[in-house]
């Protein structure tokens, strides 16, 4: 395996730099991680078999199919349990759990973990062994249903001849590791920033302050929070189409990084823009 730099020490090798999310952007392994994982990992951590159908139809539209698509799993996590506590069944620490969210510099299990000491309720600790779970479930997916979207090795190769390649990442570093080198694309990547490093905005803040100008950084995402990250540090975004990946990938290889690279995508990203929200606004 490839040993790709952590965020602290890696150092800029070229002018531009490509961001790359993982999950449902690169890795086909979105929809599947959800549907059977997170949503079922949080129906048993809570005992919600009663309301199961329901509360899985709307785990997938928050994290899926909606403009939360690709939310920190924990954010995701408080917005489910908020809508089961109202409609359902009462889920006790909520407001802590909330507040832990909105509060912590870092939301990973290590953060978690952290914070548990001073914990009043329970929610704290079940959201920890909740994802603690959803890792153990995620590691136990076959091979078979975690793999790159057509299109996605040549576009990174593509990239990585012209610029930096920074994985952007929200999921954990060592399914990301894992998945990116079985699937052999760590080849075409200089840094790996995952949940432990910060949110997407934090990293692609620190990924800048390598030396790179603003307008030589690109976002690839297939989500909201993806484009947001990018808003919030003045860089260039494009968006992976839910659906529409392969195709997608394919011109981001053809169209888009020759125009990023010649100083001309800025103006095609705001057509590339409203496909991404009229896309994402019908897959509900």
């Amino acid at each position: 395996m490839k040993n790709t730099t952590a965020l602290q020490d890696f150092v800029r090798q070229k002018p531009f730099l490509v961001c790359v999310d993982s999950d449902g952007c690169a890795m086909d392994t979105m929809d599947i991680k959800h549907i059977r994982c997170f949503g079922p990992c949080m129906v048993a951590e809570w005992g919600l078999e009663a309301w199961q159908e329901p509360v899985l139809k709307r785990w997938n539209e928050i994290n899926l199919y909606s403009m939360t698509r690709g939310i920190n799993r924990f954010k995701g996590l408080v917005i489910a349990l908020t809508e089961i506590d109202r409609r359902y069944t009462p889920i006790p620490g909520l407001a802590e759990l909330a507040g832990w969210t909105a509060r912590a510099a870092e939301l990973s299990n290590g953060a978690l973990e952290k914070a548990l000491p001073g914990a009043k309720g329970p929610a704290l600790a079940k959201a920890l062994s909740w994802s603690k779970q959803v890792n153990a479930a995620i590691d136990a997916l076959p091979e078979s249903g975690k793999k790159p979207f057509a299109n996605v090795a040549e576009g990174l190769a593509a990239a990585h001849a012209a610029a930096d390649v920074a994985v952007v990442s929200s999921a954990n570093r060592e399914a990301v590791e894992e998945e990116w080198s079985r699937c052999g694309l760590l080849e075409s990547v200089d840094v790996l920033c995952c949940q432990d490093a910060g949110t997407k905005a934090d990293c692609i803040a620190q990924l800048k302050a390598k030396g790179y100008a603003a307008d030589h950084i690109l976002m690839v995402g297939d989500a909201p929070g993806d484009r947001d990250a990018a808003r919030k540090n003045g860089v260039l975004f494009y968006p992976i189409l839910v659906r529409c990946e392969a195709d997608s990938w394919a011109g981001f290889a053809q169209m888009a990084l020759p125009a990023f690279l010649d100083g001309s995508y800025a103006a095609d990203e705001a057509a590339a823009e409203r496909r991404f929200e009229e896309n994402l606004r019908t897959e509900g």
